[in-house]
């Protein structure tokens, strides 16, 4: 008897280790939590929404999409309602600082981008492939809840915009 408890509390516990790293491996999912992970504070008192974007400096879609993302920055920031509302995060999944200052440079992205070259971010957000959105919206110090998860471009920056702002409920 002794003999079949611990079989079975071997296999429950193998399995409750399979779910977390199971869990550990997938995408933020909308409606649920941001996973808890170092970000620099670029949110002021005003952002009501964090955009991340998963790049890599050298992925072609990431590259084939900087001109919309800094055409998407653009709207946002040429928008009086918008601006400060949204900010948006380039993290560069197993780039340094280089590689991540040379794709800013040589794609005039002005959004922050910030080097994750142990892959520790990209980790925790499930080791999405590249380019990887991330919505949050922002509730103060409340729970930073994911309103879109998806990977790819976006070649319609209006579009994207527009559902970002109905997703999040900006005011």
């Amino acid at each position: 008897m002794k003999k079949q408890v611990a079989v079975i509390i071997t296999i429950m516990l193998i399995l409750a280790s399979t779910a977390f790293l199971h869990a550990a491996t997938q995408p933020p999912q909308v409606g649920g939590t941001l996973p808890v992970m170092k970000l620099p504070n670029i949110a002021d008192s005003k952002a009501q929404v964090l955009i991340i974007q998963i790049f890599s400096m050298y992925c072609p879609y990431c590259q084939k999409d900087a001109p919309n993302m800094n055409r998407f920055f653009s709207l946002i920031e040429n928008n009086p309602g918008l601006k400060g509302k949204i900010k948006i995060l380039g993290i560069g999944a197993g780039n340094t600082q280089f590689e991540v200052d040379t794709f800013k440079k040589k794609y005039k992205v002005e959004f922050p981008l910030v080097p994750d070259a142990d892959f520790t971010i990209h980790k925790i957000v499930g080791e999405v492939r590249t380019p990887y959105f991330i919505v949050v919206k922002l509730n103060g110090s409340q729970k930073m809840e994911v309103v879109y998860s998806k990977l790819g471009g976006h070649e319609n920056v209006e579009a994207f915009l527009a559902e970002v702002v109905q997703l999040s409920g900006i005011k």
